[in-house]
């Protein structure tokens, strides 16, 4: 098939190939598209892959315009939960699949698709025939020809963006939007990034496990493993990035709760560089500590500190940043089809088309959020001096955390709770030192540790995953019962809801709502991206059980 007649015309070319195999013929295509002077801008390969964990995996790629997906998943599952509308499909190698994937190829297939297809069975080129594909006489290619009417294209947006909150959320939408060519206004209250929430000496990475594999773990998931490729791509954690990949050791909490990690770790679907399960002796042996109940080692996963993550994406964004730092509380009006934003004395900050709010619970002082059943919870972080504690080769963690000595301090937190007060307490000292002693089997450890650390506010949704989206119009819901029916308010978007990992959902989080306003392929299967739809609350509060009815 000759690519470069299909895509010469198209702003974005999207190809799904049902089987990568060895990568082969997804790195013949990506050369024929480099090396052609009237490719399209965008070139986005799809392609199904059976040895990576299950999900959707965005591989960060060298060449500008170019995305790659892999989806681990059973071919029809991985067309139903695909987000994208596709140009060309390769179906090879998928005679024992069935024929239910037929119509979800036809659900995200544009008009005038073509299919290059090899060793299809009948029954599969009759399935696909019935869905509005014409095949030539030899069965090796069809073109998509339904007349069912498609969903038209939205319009291109202006690539003009204002972003609210200079941590690390915010960091990561401006990185992510410049890096597709818009221009990005950063605006925060603080003169410098990342002075709030984001300003810990560190942070932990590290994913989530659970016997069923739940929605909040394969989520964590797809975000760890987008950090760490995404991380690599701006410099590398320990290069670029202050940190350590170090590794986690997760302890169990007690003998029952670690047979249950053991029933996860029989399934035996986690590959050791991802999670490996260590017994007593084994755990023991790594930490040189205690461990009678054995953990959880993350290989590849540690600690960074979250301003210089910051950093690193502030500086990837180049001159199509803008910084408007230190202008305190602003103002926030739409004006015709603009956002506006004023300082304290009615002075403009910036003016642009589109706004991201990503400023933690502060997002519930503007009007439009203030419906958005966020909540502030108090972290409290001790700094404890090196030589006070034992000297860790990984993070150690269990209900709380401690990292590995950085600049003579370990880091031990944190504290989760609802006083609003930023200073220091000494109780939350004592409850982190408590829990360190309890990680470290020795009541002693830390004893008269000074009052030292910082206080940060997190910003946490009731089920405990991000808002990432575009934010809804509670007043004007009425009785809707779909998301995508739930109004929107225009050019308002939302990446909140972080909690304690920040670290990882923010660079993932960013990428997803860039897909989502450029109209791409999304990253993550349709349904997760549903379970972070901020509009998820506007049906969540209708459905709600109601008290009892007087009767009058």
């Amino acid at each position: 098939m000759d690519y470069r007649a299909c895509w010469c015309s198209r702003a974005r070319y999207t190809v799904f190939d049902a089987h990568y195999g060895d990568g082969s013929a997804i790195r013949v295509l990506t050369d024929v598209w480099n090396t052609d002077p009237h490719r399209s801008p965008k070139l986005h390969v799809i392609a199904v892959c059976d040895h990576l964990l299950p999900g959707f995996h965005r591989l960060p790629q060298a060449e500008p315009g170019l995305t790659v997906d892999l989806v681990s998943a059973p071919l029809d599952e991985a067309l139903a939960q695909l987000t994208a509308r596709v140009d060309l499909f390769r179906l090879h190698d998928i005679e024992q699949a069935g024929t239910d994937f037929a119509r979800h190829v036809a659900r995200v297939a544009a008009q005038d698709a073509h299919l290059l297809a090899q060793g299809l069975t009948p029954a599969q080129i009759d399935a696909l025939t019935a869905q509005g594909f014409v095949f030539d006489a030899g069965g090796q290619h069809a073109r998509f020809a339904s007349r069912k009417p498609r969903a038209p294209v939205p319009p291109a947006p202006e690539r003009r963006a204002i972003v609210l909150g200079a941590g690390i959320a915010g960091a990561a939408a401006a990185e992510r939007l410049c890096a597709r060519g818009w221009q990005v206004t950063l605006v925060d209250r603080q003169p410098q990034p990342a002075m709030e929430a984001s300003g810990n000496l560190a942070g932990i990475f590290m994913p989530l496990l659970s016997k069923d594999d739940n929605v909040p773990t394969r989520l964590t998931r797809a975000a760890y493993l987008y950090a760490l490729r995404h991380w690599e791509r701006l410099g590398g954690i320990g290069r670029a990035i202050e940190g350590d990949t170090c590794g986690v050791l997760q302890l169990a909490r007690d003998a029952d709760h670690a047979d249950v990690q053991r029933a996860i770790a029989a399934g035996k679907s986690l590959p050791p560089d991802f999670a490996e399960w260590l017994e007593r002796p084994a755990a023991e042996a790594l930490l040189g500590l205690p461990a009678p109940d054995g953990g959880w080692l993350f290989r590849g996963a540690g600690w960074a500190r979250p301003g210089s993550v910051c950093d690193a994406m502030l500086a990837a964004c180049g001159g199509r940043l803008e910084r408007r730092f230190g202008v305190g509380d602003v103002r926030i009006e739409r004006t015709g089809e603009r956002w506006r934003l004023t300082d304290a004395h009615g002075a403009t900050v910036a003016c642009a088309p589109n706004l991201i709010l990503a400023n933690g619970s502060g997002a519930v002082a503007v009007p439009q959020a203030a419906q958005l059943p966020l909540t502030t919870l108090r972290g409290q972080v001790s700094h404890v001096p090196a030589g006070m504690v034992p000297k860790l080769p990984v993070v150690l963690c269990r209900e709380a955390y401690l990292t590995p000595a950085a600049g003579g301090v370990c880091s031990a937190g944190a504290t989760y709770d609802a006083d609003p007060n930023p200073a220091l307490s000494p109780e939350s000292h004592a409850e982190n030192l408590e829990r360190l002693r309890g990680l470290l089997s020795d009541p002693q450890a830390a004893r008269d540790a000074p009052l030292e650390g910082r206080v940060g506010f997190r910003c946490v949704a009731p089920d405990r995953l991000p808002l990432v989206g575009r934010l809804p119009d509670f007043d004007a819901a009425g009785t809707t019962e779909r998301l995508r029916d739930v109004p929107r308010h225009p050019g308002l978007y939302a990446l909140l809801g972080y909690a304690s990992r920040g670290l990882i959902w923010a660079g993932f989080s960013a990428e997803l709502l860039a897909a989502q306003i450029e109209g791409e392929p999304l990253p993550l299967e349709a349904s997760l991206v549903d379970a972070l739809d901020p509009a998820r609350f506007v049906l969540r509060a209708r459905r709600a059980p109601r008290g009892p009815q007087s009767e009058n």
